[in-house]
């Protein structure tokens, strides 16, 4: 008996060694800093906590604000942070994996109520932007809803077409429409400083492209905008992205392997000195369809294989009183189109033009340092410097036959370098103001060339031969002003002077948010915008003679708009919400062709546009509407974000003409969901994980103008009746989008599989009309069918 007993005894005791050993073979570590969210002092004495966990498992941050939790199971996992004087804060829904460390940045706002013990709990606000002078039109975006989100191809920009007022440009590219605006107001930012168009096949004066270059593996949590931004931004009147580099692992190096539509991918993090905290991340990327092609395998589109490479980078390092960053981003991409390679397998392109072979090329080299300088207690400031080069080849020639035969019909090179120096001090003067000032001086450099062969002339002309350079100056002052925890204003000023032609704009901004109970938020906002014009419109030529020639358009104004913004935010409770948002905008100074015509600028999207010789500022443009957003974050694995929006946008040009802008759908209509679920397993060595989204798109077809069959005859080519401009709807737009993935943690890595279905119904949403040459007819070019994509991901 005593024997038997002692079996027992040892069978229980390896049982539960057994049980430890596979608990401890699925957890992983929780780590971060806990931050003022106004003055960036770091908080010693903070509470973080797993309020779910039993027993209760927590720490309290260092003297640096340092904190770390180890041993966490994985899977999501909901954080909480307590400070005296401060509002607790709650982290909903953290997904934890077996691959990486969980690094946070968790900043918490002092409260203005006089209480020995703040007791006011806020959840993650998705809802409000990490800039803290940013109180409309604005929210904060995560890096894991642009890998989660069905049809956003872990592309920030085709994540945010499910917010409220964003609708999509064109399935081909990553260009949104924000509230009936031209794309080309988008202003892109990475780091606080403006960056050029940051997408593959992306042209100087665009902000989209088919691939983007921002890999969302190397980006953090970050801001989008939509409407009367906070004084510290300028150059921008539709929306703007505010993207943030996370910080490499400062205590191990992790790694990631992934292949996909994206391309091929791999990344590294890791410390670099434990002395001075600092840390790498890199990521490196191939294209997909590149790569295969120069294996030898075929897809049956010929000559038309997008081939691109990109690489992100940010290293950091503690410095004195404050930190030190080194980042940068750079990418090639080309394609060849090439008519007189096509036989009877390729796929059509409707990129490529009928007797043509085109070469394209484009490069982008971005790099920027950054100081963070603690000045005092409640005073930091930032100050960057920072360079671009961005170069758009592009060379056609005609295909001629009997004999076959090539003569150059154009070439194009354009190139731009950025030099930018950039500063901004931010002092928390009490619990209840905060100011910002801070300015930016940008050493624009380009060059402009180009030719093309006229047949009417039989020779060829240059639209563009110079070069040259231009300042912009930016400068702002702005504050935040808490009258209590229910109140509070936004206020400042951004000034902007340009140079070329001696322009200076004064742009104020004003926001003021009521809370009149925990759960409902009132705001109404003001701001005036502007945005300079691309190089290519001031430098246009007109020729006079062979040698002789002007440029009409020097002299241009910068666009101009006014946004009016009004918001109601009901937080149902922590996981849902309902907000409804109102819009006016009116767009003045835009550039219009100097004859009576319908032409406007503010009609321009990434890829098709039409540039008169003479132009002249004085065209308007108003847009209005109102928005509903319904919203469930993520809660027992499942989420919901449902959008509509109802607008109207119109313009006039010099004709004085009112009519609707191309982008005037009139309605759109997005809704997101999805489920996550843990799945049963006898495996206790891992965890399974079966993730489905849906996104259901429904929009109001955009604005086109007719084709001109009897002069399209005449010219061989596709002309349009100007006279008609943008007076016929395409049928409306609907895409139904399906993603399903499926995820494995183990003890050392994570890895996942996913496959992303795009347009499901293959629904024919077109895209543009032209005339066809072969049948005299007038045809509808189509977007995105019917896309099935693969990926595979591991994490280590």
């Amino acid at each position: 008996m005593k024997k038997a007993g002692q079996l027992k005894l040892t069978a229980v005791l390896l049982f539960a060694l057994c049980n430890i050993t596979i608990h401890a073979q699925m957890v992983q570590t929780i780590k971060g800093t806990v931050i003022d969210k106004n003055s960036k002092v770091t908080l010693a004495g903070a509470s973080v906590f797993i309020p779910d966990s039993d027993p209760l498992r927590g720490a309290v941050t260092d003297q640096n604000g340092n904190f770390r939790l180890d041993n966490i199971e994985t899977g999501r996992v909901r954080l909480c942070i307590r400070y005296l004087g401060y509002e607790q804060v709650c982290l909903d829904n953290l997904n934890l994996t077996s691959g990486k460390e969980l690094v946070l940045n968790i900043e918490i706002e002092e409260s203005v109520t006089s209480m020995s013990e703040v007791v006011v709990k806020a959840q993650q606000d998705k809802t409000t932007a990490i800039n803290t002078m940013s109180a409309i039109s604005s929210r904060t975006f995560s890096v894991e809803e642009s890998q989660r989100y069905a049809g956003a191809r872990n592309d920030v920009a085709r994540m945010a077409v499910n917010y409220a007022g964003v609708s999509v440009g064109n399935d081909a590219t990553n260009e949104i429409v924000i509230r009936g605006n031209s794309p080309n107001g988008l202003l892109w930012m990475l780091e606080g400083v403006e960056i050029p168009n940051p997408n593959h096949f992306g042209t100087l004066s665009a902000t989209a492209g088919p691939v983007g270059m921002l890999n969302n593996n190397t980006l953090s949590n970050s801001d989008f905008m939509t409407g009367a931004f906070a004084a510290d931004y300028g150059n921008a009147v539709s929306g703007v992205f505010d993207l943030k580099m996370r910080e490499g692992n400062h205590d191990k190096h992790e790694f990631l392997g992934q292949v996909g539509f994206n391309g091929f991918e791999l990344g590294a993090e890791g410390p670099v000195s434990r002395k001075h905290n600092a840390s790498y991340l890199v990521n490196y990327r191939y294209s997909t369809l590149g790569l295969l092609h120069a294996m030898g395998v075929s897809f049956g589109t010929g000559t038309a294989i997008p081939e691109y490479q990109d690489l992100s980078f940010k290293i950091t390092s503690d410095l004195g009183k404050g930190k030190i960053s080194l980042f940068g981003l750079a990418g090639l991409s080309s394609i060849k189109l090439l008519y007189s390679r096509e036989d009877s397998a390729d796929v059509d392109n409707y990129y490529g033009s009928k007797g043509l072979d085109i070469y394209d090329s484009n490069y982008l080299g971005f790099i920027g340092m950054k100081y963070f300088a603690r000045l005092s207690p409640g005073t930091y400031a930032n100050i960057t410097f920072s360079a671009d080069a961005a170069q758009n080849r592009a060379k056609v020639d005609t295909v001629l036959t009997n004999p076959k035969s090539f003569r150059l019909n154009s070439f194009a090179r354009f190139n731009a370098q950025d030099y930018i120096a950039n500063f901004s001090v931010n002092s928390k003067i009490s619990d209840r103001i905060n100011t910002r000032i801070g300015g930016e001086m940008k050493y624009l450099n380009y060059s402009l060339i180009d030719s093309t062969y006229l047949n009417r002339y039989n020779a060829f002309f240059s639209f563009y031969d110079d070069k040259g350079s231009t300042v912009l100056l930016r400068g702002f002052a702005e504050f935040n002003r808490k009258f209590s925890d229910k109140l509070s204003l936004n206020a400042g000023m951004h000034v902007m002077y340009l140079t070329l032609n001696d322009e200076l704009i004064p742009e104020p901004r004003i926001a003021l948010k009521y809370k009149p109970s925990a759960n409902h938020v009132f705001s109404i906002g003001y701001g005036n915008h502007s945005r300079i014009l691309p190089m290519y419109v001031y430098f246009t030529r007109v020729d006079l003679s062979a040698t002789e020639y002007y440029q009409p358009n020097r002299d241009l104004k910068m666009l101009k708009a006014n946004h009016l913004v009004a918001s109601w935010d009901w937080q149902i409770n922590k996981v849902t919400r309902v907000k409804i948002e109102g819009y006016y905008q009116h767009l003045y100074n835009a550039v219009i062709e100097k004859k009576s015509s319908g032409f406007s600028m503010l009609n321009d999207n990434s890829f098709q546009y039409y540039l008169p010789d003479t132009l002249v500022n004085g065209g308007t443009g108003d847009n209005k509407g109102i928005e509903l957003t319904v919203e469930q974050f993520m809660n027992k694995g499942l989420y919901y974000l449902v959008t509509t929006s109802l607008f109207d946008s119109k313009y006039k040009g010099s004709d004085k003409i009112t009519r609707p802008t191309a982008f005037d759908g009139g309605y759109v209509v997005n809704a997101l969901a999805g489920k996550e679920f843990l799945l049963k397993s006898k495996k206790t060595s891992s965890k399974k994980y079966l993730s489905t989204d849906m996104k259901l798109t429904a929009a109001g077809g955009r604005r086109y103008t007719p084709v001109d069959v009897e002069e399209s005859i005449k010219e061989g080519e596709t002309v349009y009746d100007k006279d008609r401009a943008y007076s016929v709807k395409f049928k409306d737009y609907f895409r139904l989008d399906l993603r399903l993935a499926y995820r494995v943690d183990k003890k050392k890595f994570s890895h996942e599989w996913v496959i992303d279905v795009q347009n499901v119904t293959n629904h024919k949403n077109p895209l543009y009309m032209e005339y066809n040459t072969d049948t005299g007819k007038t045809e509808f070019i189509y977007q995105l069918s019917l896309y099935p994509m693969m990926q595979y991901r591991i994490v280590f």
